[in-house]
């Protein structure tokens, strides 16, 4: 009994100072401020799952949204969430970028008019202002949403609003603004007795595309780490769609700035467009959006798939 008893103990203590399961730390820099668009991974951290894989994983908000993309190429960052429209743009400035996995599966992005304004359809912005956010690829999307309609780009004023999509909307500044994401900028709206109509891009001659992404270095894509990780959040993916309240809880736990109205409301609406198999990836909706860029004139070649989005995990 005394020599059992000497023996739990030593196992004990090696068990204290040999953890069975080495954490790596693994760092992931969001696109953005917090908010439920990000919900499978602080879902799949809350639960354990990355700790479980192995991985100490942190998640952190960016101090400048144009960032993430650039810490990944750099090295300095595991992962970032982006979004497939600019992966393929900064591939072609250089960047060492690969598409490795899917937070949001569905385009959120669309054109926002008020709902009792003027505009009743596309064709109504004609020697309108309409405000935007960033330049470049919302020009491409607003582009091709226009042309449905007998417009071209000639056929609107662009105010860059910087990101007061819906205060510049409100105010009567512009009639309309490209960029506003469908689960946000609308509740915010409705909260404030200015309720929105929204014209969804992939229902106006953009072809869908997966909003959220996640993405690595190019280099690094046969890192075992990187299984594991998407592993893990397809877990919380899954939990997620299982017990939406109790992921709730989760994702404001300690974050009690989150529980708020447009908050809950943008769960509701983002719960059906998360990515349930995050790692994998559909090769035909890739290649079509790139053959979609080089028509807009965005990018100059459409180039091999494998060489900026790879399936990994799921």
């Amino acid at each position: 009994m005394f020599v059992r008893r000497m023996f739990t103990a030593a196992f004990l203590w090696l068990a204290g100072v040999f953890p069975a399961h080495a954490q790596e730390p693994f760092t992931v820099v969001l696109d953005w401020f917090v908010n439920p668009d990000h919900a499978p991974l602080f879902v799949a951290l809350e639960r354990g799952y990355f700790a479980e894989a192995g991985l100490a994983v942190e998640l952190i908000a960016p101090a400048d949204p144009n960032d993430p993309p650039k810490l990944v190429a750099a090295g300095r960052a595991d992962l970032a969430v982006s979004y497939q429209p600019q992966l393929y743009l900064q591939v072609a400035a250089g960047l060492p970028l690969l598409r490795v996995g899917t937070l949001v599966a569905t385009p959120l992005n669309s054109l926002v008019v008020l709902a009792d304004g003027p505009v009743r359809d596309i064709g109504d912005l004609r020697g309108r202002k309409i405000g935007y956010s960033v330049g470049g690829f919302e020009d491409a999307l607003l582009s091709a949403m226009l042309a449905r309609h007998g417009l071209d780009l000639d056929d609107v004023e662009l105010v860059n609003v910087n990101f007061s999509l819906s205060p510049a909307l409100i105010s009567g500044q512009v009639a309309a603004v490209i960029g506003a994401f469908r689960n946000f900028e609308l509740n915010q709206m409705d909260l404030v007795g200015r309720p929105g109509r929204a014209f969804f891009v992939e229902e106006e001659g953009v072809p869908a595309y997966d909003e959220l992404i996640l993405v690595a270095h190019a280099g690094r894509g046969s890192d075992p780490r990187l299984r594991a990780f998407i592993d893990a959040l397809e877990r919380g993916v899954q939990y997620l769609v299982n017990h939406p309240a109790e992921s709730w809880q989760l994702f404001i736990a300690g974050r009690p700035e989150l529980d708020d109205e447009l908050n809950r409301r943008a769960w509701a609406d983002t719960l059906p467009r998360f990515a349930l198999r995050p790692g994998a990836l559909d090769r035909a909706r890739y290649i079509r959006f790139a053959e979609f860029l080089r028509a807009q004139g965005m990018i100059d070649e459409v180039l091999p798939l494998a060489d900026y989005a790879v399936e990994v995990g799921g």
